[in-house]
């Protein structure tokens, strides 16, 4: 059994993050094995909205249609480590009753706690800058809405927050759900449309030697990874877990790991299929045919109707988009609350949160618009995923250093082999980040 001292105390429920949610889901102490597993279906999909969000869209864009299936072996292997990272948040929160935010409040000293807390605040801002070009792209695409106005409009997103907030937590996972099916169908419809070579997406799947040797190459293959582990979703997933009502006894919470893993396996291979699927149409329908520098989305938008032959692919292609941005606005909600909750102990209101963050998000955007024009917005949000790369191991090694410490995790800590593992992964991105900043520094 757990004692007291493995883990920090418990916060008071005011303290707790996201308020009223903690502890709501109700969770069966009694009935068959897929009754139980259900009630902890959930929080996995908002994880995975975070990894296919439009962000992700100019990352995979760009290396599919520059690269063709080379970079298929980057958005498998960082789903994989994903995989990994996420078993280990929800591991976490179980066994400590706290969120990695919180754990780091607990257990470094003030000042690193707050650099780690403005780490993860930029992180967030990032995200958000991609929801909102993503989301104005999107609407500009399919109902002409000129691209400064769509920006200043997704502040209204704040309201979409409020509401879901007031129907409880089970219907806005369900409403994540709904639009991840919404997106899943659309490429699905595309992909059949695009027709990939498919010994070309296996040969992808095999790493390539270019991977270390061009900077174009890794600048891409970081988006991707930065687009797919995202810093902030260590942070939501932790937090977001903790709104299933598990038990006190170490079995209870035993049994919470494991089908909390179950949950966000699942959705994130769920997620890899949509990601995967963004790069092979990027392939199939840009490189195969000589277009080899789309990285625009609204350049892709145009391209794909004549391309593919049907106008329908367009118009998926940008109802998936503003599906992406609505889903990601939730989210990154979330993962705002919990950690600016967890580090510094500052409760917002979600909609207050969310236009604050939004309105940081809304002037580089507004700003590049106006600077740069409409051309310049794509660097902008492939910049936005390697800042998010950047930020990765602020929030990797600490999560692997908490669930390997048997003081803090108790008899629920990870395997060695889970722990060395998780090590591997975060010495991989330190090291990719590493070899960023030198091929940058060196011009």
């Amino acid at each position: 059994m757990m004692t007291s001292s493995a883990s920090p105390s418990l916060p008071p429920a005011a303290a707790r993050s996201l308020g009223a949610a903690f502890g709501s889901v109700h969770v069966p102490r009694s009935g068959s094995s897929l009754r139980r597993f259900l009630a902890f279906a959930g929080p996995g999909y908002l994880v995975a909205t975070g990894y296919m969000d439009p962000g992700n869209w100019a990352t995979a864009l760009a290396g599919g249609s520059r690269f063709g299936m080379a970079l298929l072996f980057i958005a498998v292997l960082s789903s994989l480590m994903a995989i990994v990272l996420q078993a280990l948040s929800a591991r976490l929160a179980f066994a400590t009753g706290l969120d990695l935010a919180q754990n780091c409040r607990h257990a470094m000293p003030r000042p690193v706690s707050f650099a780690f807390w403005l780490i993860a605040e930029t992180a967030i801002v990032a995200t958000d800058l991609a929801e909102v070009i993503g989301t104005a792209i999107g609407l500009e695409l399919l109902f002409g809405v000129p691209l400064g106005v769509g920006v200043i409009l997704t502040a209204l997103d704040a309201l979409l927050v409020l509401a879901f907030m007031r129907f409880g937590f089970r219907k806005l996972e369900a409403f994540v759900v709904s639009l991840l099916v919404l997106i899943a169908s659309c490429f699905a419809i595309e992909l059949v449309l695009a027709r990939p070579d498919m010994a070309e997406v296996a040969k992808g799947l095999v790493p390539t030697r270019a991977l270390f040797t061009d900077p174009q190459m890794l600048y891409l293959a970081l988006g991707i990874l930065g687009a797919t582990v995202m810093p902030h979703n260590l942070y939501l997933h932790s937090g977001i877990v903790l709104t299933r009502d598990v038990g006190p006894r170490r079995e209870d919470k035993a049994r919470a790991i494991r089908l909390s893993i179950l949950d966000s396996t699942i959705a994130l291979l769920f997620a890899l299929t949509i990601n995967g699927s963004i790069l092979i149409l990027a392939a199939a329908a840009f490189h195969a045919h000589g277009h080899q520098e789309v990285a625009e989305l609204p350049e892709a938008y145009k391209l794909i109707a004549p391309l593919l032959g049907s106008v329908l692919a367009a118009k998926l292609f940008a109802i998936a988009l503003i599906a992406c941005g609505l889903n990601s606005t939730l989210t990154a909600t979330l993962a705002g609350q919990i950690v600016m909750e967890g580090f510094i102990r500052i409760g917002l209101n979600p909609v207050v949160r969310r236009l604050v963050t939004r309105s940081v998000a809304i002037v580089p955007a507004v700003a590049v618009i106006f600077i740069g024009g409409e051309a310049a917005m794509n660097g902008l949000l492939v910049l936005s995923q390697v800042v998010l790369s950047l930020a990765l191991p602020f929030a990797v090694v600490p999560l692997v250093w908490f669930t390997a410490s048997g003081k803090r995790m108790g008899d629920l800590v990870a395997s060695r082999t889970m722990s060395a593992v998780a090590a591997l992964i975060a010495a991989v991105i330190i090291a990719l980040n590493g070899k960023l900043l030198f091929d940058a520094l060196a011009g």
